[in-house]
């Protein structure tokens, strides 16, 4: 039976604590501050779009400026996340059975997410009829010049450092695998550098939180100028993909997900999703899975799941297991490309699939990290809807709680599953939390938040592991 665990809970933002008998609010975080900001942005650009409409289409610049700075940080983004993704690959199996059973279903998971976005994109058509950009696609010419030998050839950078200069997102995703395979066969001298390459991560995604802090002022330039140009059209547009893409969310976390873990396991997954509820709030505060990483360790503890299971499992998930992101890659881009007049045929839907697949592994918990992934996946195979991401910006934070709680459920279902799998679950005392005889202490969570993230790096530690980046990054926020 496992323990119930002796970590850190930080109290959600805006939450009241008592220090000296005294009780002081907290501070609320700033990401809530560059939340409402993108709130009072979207809502003067519509009306500024309505009202002023040619005025509104002048604005369209101050967009494009703001994807351009999120393109700038595509061929970085997608390095480090393949990279580390392919180097963890190699570390998770070698776990053993936990950790290739975890792995695979992970993989699988998150294909069958991008595929379920996917068909989801194509019943409900999503931006159809919005005419935002041009017209026709034509393919490169070097691709119409050489065909199939040519588009294989232009793969190939002329160095191994120009792949990430010369804007083919391709060319960085073949380096990048080439280096991440290349990185599995050095044993120790391998890990020394994924390491390295671990911490220019950081760097990138620090860069990238600061870009998206400007966010606000893209959204208001590309909302104006969708509005300016197609009127009330383009926010029916923007409703009808949120709306849609929720509810493929609720429908994949009860009906899939709930199927699987019921048939499985046993486990009703509502009852589950209540036993997570503080969890849920906390990820809808911060619009982040990440930052409950550690308590979903606990509790994953606390429910009966067997402490090397959980250790394994969590962490991996927070970088394979990405279900809620995957449906919104696919879902986005058929989104962007209907609204901009040239419909993505079912074969670059196919081949889209697959790079958003390897691309987006690693990038969880990441503010901006989607909408880098989405124009890399563009970029890669139709790089004139790069230009479209800018129509999305405005409600792409609306949508990063429904990716994040879809993640984080997602982890938690995969948890029970694998350690059932495997054996090394407490049935008795899952039924016995989940039906409220042995509630979780909360006091038992260190109210400083430093061992927050300390279950994490314990249980990477207790199966012989490195501390995930996950459990490294929260702790680092901490």
């Amino acid at each position: 039976m496992a323990r119930t665990h002796k970590g850190g809970s930080t109290p959600a933002a805006g939450d009241t604590t008592t220090t000296g008998g005294v009780r002081t609010r907290r501070r609320i975080d700033r990401s809530h501050w560059l939340y409402i900001a993108v709130i009072v942005a979207v809502a003067a650009g519509i009306l500024v779009g309505l009202v002023a409409p040619d005025v509104a289409v002048q604005l369209k610049p101050i967009g494009t400026a703001f994807v351009s700075l999120i393109s700038m940080m595509i061929a970085p983004v997608i390095f480090c996340t393949i990279v580390l993704g392919v180097g963890s690959i190699a570390k998770a199996a070698t776990v053993g059975k936990v950790g290739g059973l975890a792995l695979g279903y992970f993989i699988a998971m998150s294909t069958f997410a991008l595929a379920i976005g996917l068909v989801v994109g194509n019943l409900v058509h999503p931006g159809e009829g919005l005419m935002v950009g041009s017209t026709g696609y034509e393919a490169p010419a070097s691709e119409e010049a050489g065909g199939t030998a040519g588009f294989l050839l232009g793969i190939i950078p002329e160095t191994l450092v120009s792949s990430l200069t010369s804007g083919s997102i391709l060319q960085t995703l073949f380096v990048a695998l080439l280096v991440g395979f290349a990185l599995q066969r050095m044993g120790s001298r391998g890990a020394t550098i994924l390491e390295g390459v671990r911490n220019l991560q950081v760097l990138v995604f620090r860069i990238l939180a600061m870009i998206m802090w400007v966010a606000p002022i893209g959204a208001f330039g590309a909302i104006a100028a969708v509005v300016g140009e197609t009127g009330v059209a383009a926010i029916v547009a923007l409703g009808t993909l949120m709306i849609a893409f929720y509810i493929t969310c609720i429908l994949f976390v009860a009906v899939v997900l709930g199927t699987l873990l019921k048939l499985a396991t046993g486990v009703n997954i509502f009852r589950l999703m209540k036993y997570l509820g503080r969890e849920y709030l906390l990820i809808v505060s911060t619009s982040s899975s990440e930052v409950a990483l550690p308590r979903l360790i606990a509790k994953m503890e606390h429910l009966g799941v067997s402490k090397p299971v959980v250790g394994i499992t969590v962490p991996t998930g927070y970088s394979f297991n990405l279900d809620g992101t995957a449906i919104y890659l696919t879902m986005a881009s058929l989104f962007i490309a209907n609204a901009m007049g040239t419909p993505l045929s079912v074969g670059e839907q196919i081949s889209l699939l697959l790079f958003m697949m390897i691309a987006s592994k690693g990038a969880a918990g990441v503010t901006g990290a989607g909408i880098a992934t989405l124009a890399g996946g563009l970029q890669a195979h139709r790089p004139d809807l790069v230009d479209g991401v800018g129509v999305i910006v405005g409600i792409d934070r609306f949508m990063s709680e429904a990716r994040a709680l879809t993640n984080f459920t997602g982890n938690a279902v995969a948890t029970v599953l694998v350690g059932t799998w495997t054996k090394q679950i407490d049935k008795d005392r899952v039924e016995t939390v989940l039906s409220g005889g042995a509630p979780f202490d909360e006091a038992t969570m260190n109210a400083d938040g430093h061992g927050a993230s300390r279950p994490a790096v314990a249980d990477a530690a207790a199966a012989g592991e490195a501390p995930s980046a996950a459990a490294v990054e929260a702790d680092a926020r901490r």
